[in-house]
């Protein structure tokens, strides 16, 4: 195959598994919205558990029809997963109970510095002084359009911290797991989901209840509220698979980058869909800043030195004194 042909092809399926990430992002945010909000189903925890557990089975179903292969990942790398996964579900939660909307949407726009320290640090990343800006542009823009009323207090400062940092190395690891264990994404989910599955549901009723004071066997489960239920875990084995998909595709801070676009998406729709209160003139600038920067940060990090791997080469006997010279590999 051409290089032109394989360059243009891998962009279609690029493109194509970015898509299926927004689609089911936006449609699981606006069913869980209308199931939450309108029907009073609060139980967060719970319904992430039994996400995993339907996205379970699907990859029981996948195995059993030999669309995924027997593969390996360690116990240890399992568990630290499953800890990072569960601890950034349960952080977020609790970041936005204790804390306003305001400061818990600046804390979750906090994640992409701390992934971007995360590739520096142990990926040899290197970023262009155009991918740096446009990854600021980004920020400012999602912050312009979404963060109003800012308090801070110490508990939901320590809640905040757990949750940025718990959700960048679960989105780091699913990278790094990829890699060195060669998953694909069906493989990585197979591993994962399960113990995600079991350790949120048998954990999860007891969070809901410590955030909620409600407990989740005591809610009326109308026709209505099970037919939400059923659909929000039907979109989240998308979702799942989705993400594991574009953070292989990608990287965890692209990922989160130009995952504000369903940020953006999910306020469109949320005015067309739940009325225009809250639309004005800084949230429209906002999402324009954010749009402009999500494509400056797209052209910029594809560019020759725009987001860069550092390798170092071993230095033969002759050399061994000179310094090690670089070599940049393109992420």
């Amino acid at each position: 195959m051409a290089p032109a042909s394989k360059a243009e092809r891998k962009a279609v399926l690029d493109a194509g598994a970015w898509m299926f990430n927004v689609v089911t992002s936006v449609g699981i945010i606006m069913v869980n919205k209308a199931l939450m909000a309108t029907h009073g189903f609060s139980f967060a925890t719970t319904l992430t558990g039994l996400h995993f557990a339907t996205t379970t089975l699907m990859t029981l179903v996948m195995k059993w029809l030999g669309h995924i292969q027997p593969s390996y990942l360690p116990l240890p790398e399992l568990v630290k997963f499953v800890f990072f996964a569960n601890l950034s579900i349960v952080g977020m939660n609790v970041s936005l109970m204790w804390n306003s909307v305001g400061f818990y949407q600046i804390a979750k726009l906090c994640i992409i510095p701390v992934l971007c320290i995360l590739e520096i640090l142990f990926d040899k990343v290197r970023y262009s002084r155009n991918t740096k800006l446009s990854i600021v542009l980004v920020l400012v823009g999602v912050a312009v359009c979404t963060v109003t009323d800012v308090s801070v207090n110490s508990k939901g400062l320590l809640a905040a911290v757990i949750a940025v940092w718990s959700t960048a190395l679960q989105q780091h690891y699913v990278h790094h797991l990829q890699k060195k264990y060669s998953l694909g994404s069906f493989n990585l989910l197979g591993h994962t989901a399960p113990a995600q599955a079991a350790s949120l549901l048998i954990l999860g009723p007891f969070v809901d209840f410590w955030l909620t004071n409600r407990r989740v066997d005591t809610f009326n489960y109308t026709t209505i509220v099970t037919f939400f239920i059923v659909l929000s875990c039907t979109i989240a084995v998308g979702t799942n698979l989705s993400q594991f998909i574009c953070i292989g595709r990608f990287t965890a801070v692209s990922f989160q980058v130009l995952g504000h676009m369903k940020t953006i998406l999910v306020l469109t729709l949320g005015f067309l869909f739940f009325g225009k209160e809250g639309l004005n003139f800084h949230v429209v600038l906002g999402m324009m800043l954010a749009v402009i920067g999500m494509i400056w940060y797209g052209n910029a990090s594809s560019k020759p030195g725009g987001k860069e791997r550092q390798v170092y080469s071993v230095p033969s006997e002759k050399t061994q004194k000179s310094s090690q010279s670089e070599l940049d590999q393109k992420v």
